[in-house]
């Protein structure tokens, strides 16, 4: 019975190395589903106490990262369902390097919240995280018919907001192109 402290406190130190190493693009990724840094803090950190809730398991998966984005999304998912989401105060964005784009990446946040939660997750999904409908469909548990629906309606609803961003700013043919 004396390894298992050692276990224990291998176990957490493998976990922490496991979250400090995904934070920061489990927290983009979250941002992009919500448009607001804190709470996508919030629902990293809700993920995270999921995954170390069941660390022994998501530790011996094919794919620990894979794991912890689809609890990400679930936890976003769940926040709108459970009408957890907190209305945002009025905040300055971060500021963005200066080689950064920045006007076309506010577009894009502001056209990103503009789409209902699920259809939001799915195009963040294929065209963020570039992944395929089959991976989509598996992590936010829906069919695959469904993810291509939603990501093209998706598509088209984010067209017409973006492409007046385009035009106002000069850059005409500069919107969302579906990606193949």
């Amino acid at each position: 019975m004396g390894s298992r402290p050692a276990e224990h406190s291998d176990s957490r130190e493998e976990f922490r190395e496991f979250a400090v190493a995904s934070q920061g693009h489990l927290r983009r990724s979250a941002y992009l589903l919500c448009g607001d840094w804190h709470f996508a803090e919030d629902l990293v950190q809700m993920a995270f106490d999921r995954i170390y809730r069941h660390w022994n398991r998501v530790r011996a998966a094919d794919n620990p990262g894979a794991y912890a984005r689809q609890v990400v999304y679930r936890c976003f998912l769940d926040s709108r369902k459970k009408h957890l989401d907190t209305v945002p105060l009025e905040h300055l964005p971060e500021r963005a390097s200066p080689t950064d784009p920045t006007e076309t990446r506010l577009a894009v946040m502001e056209a990103l919240k503009e789409l209902p939660p699920r259809t939001r997750a799915v195009v963040v999904l294929r065209y963020w995280e570039d992944m395929s409908v089959e991976q989509t469909a598996g992590i936010l548990n829906i069919s695959q018919g469904s993810v291509k629906s939603m990501a093209s309606r998706g598509l088209g609803l984010l067209r017409e907001p973006l492409a007046g961003f385009a035009e106002a700013s000069g850059r005409a043919g500069a919107g969302v192109r579906k990606q193949t």
